[in-house]
């Protein structure tokens, strides 16, 4: 549950993001891009849409998407996340605790935009 509550506070953030910060209305500008983030299990997950400046999501973990973050369970996607450094992400995916299904290309780009909003 602290994992899909982080992704929805994460959903928030970037939707404010579309519409204050120049920076990122600038990185998200004609893109069409969906990113979904999710359990292996498939108990969480969220969806994040990048559409032409704007920004929705929707919650569960069986939805199209150009790439997807999986985590091995809840918890380790909390605990990651919640360092926001690509240092935990590079070892959780050494100990193969993150997979990323889709273009890795994609994953990165979502990666650089929500580095822009903190």
């Amino acid at each position: 549950m602290r994992l899909s509550l982080l992704l929805f506070i994460l959903s928030l953030k970037l939707k404010l993001a579309a519409k204050t910060n120049r920076a990122f209305m600038n990185y998200i500008g004609t893109i069409k891009l969906n990113i979904l983030i999710k359990t292996a299990d498939g108990k969480w997950g969220r969806l994040f849409v990048f559409k032409e400046g704007t920004v929705s999501s929707v919650s569960g973990d069986n939805h199209a998407c150009d790439a997807a973050l999986v985590w091995s369970d809840s918890g380790t996607g909390f605990r990651t996340m919640v360092k926001a450094s690509d240092e935990a992400s590079f070892r959780a995916a050494a100990a193969g605790k993150l997979k990323v299904e889709g273009m890795a290309y994609y994953i990165q780009w979502f990666n650089d935009a929500v580095k822009l909003t903190m």
